[in-house]
């Protein structure tokens, strides 16, 4: 009887903005997302607080630690978010101001807001 092919997984992690890790590993058959974090040794970069609380997901899709793995799979660790999204847009709109965000950034010089 002929072995099963072995499973080949991606998991990604971003520590900060702009930077990206990503680990391809060749799993066997029926591994979990835990087993494949474990072998992809991105779990030390965690702070030690934060495998606790981290999230994590396979192609943009929440998943347990449980979840089965299939062939291709992209594995992804969630960092927490620092700062509320909404929150930072309103900051840029304020520090920006209201001439030179959105649908006024391309006015041409001297038109009024709007045209």
């Amino acid at each position: 009887m002929a072995s099963k092919p072995a499973l080949c997984v991606s998991v990604v992690y971003s520590p900060a903005p702009r930077q990206v890790r990503e680990v391809r590993l060749s799993l066997s058959p029926g591994s979990t997302v835990l087993q494949a974090l474990q072998a992809s040794g991105l779990l030390e970069l965690l702070a030690p607080q934060e495998p606790l609380t981290a999230l994590f997901g396979v192609w943009g899709r929440q998943v347990t630690l449980q979840t089965m793995l299939l062939e291709n799979d992209r594995v992804e660790i969630y960092r927490a978010l620092k700062v509320d999204p909404k929150v930072a847009r309103r900051a840029r709109f304020a520090k920006q101001g209201a001439r030179s965000a959105g649908l006024f950034a391309r006015n041409r010089p001297g038109a009024k807001a709007g045209d």
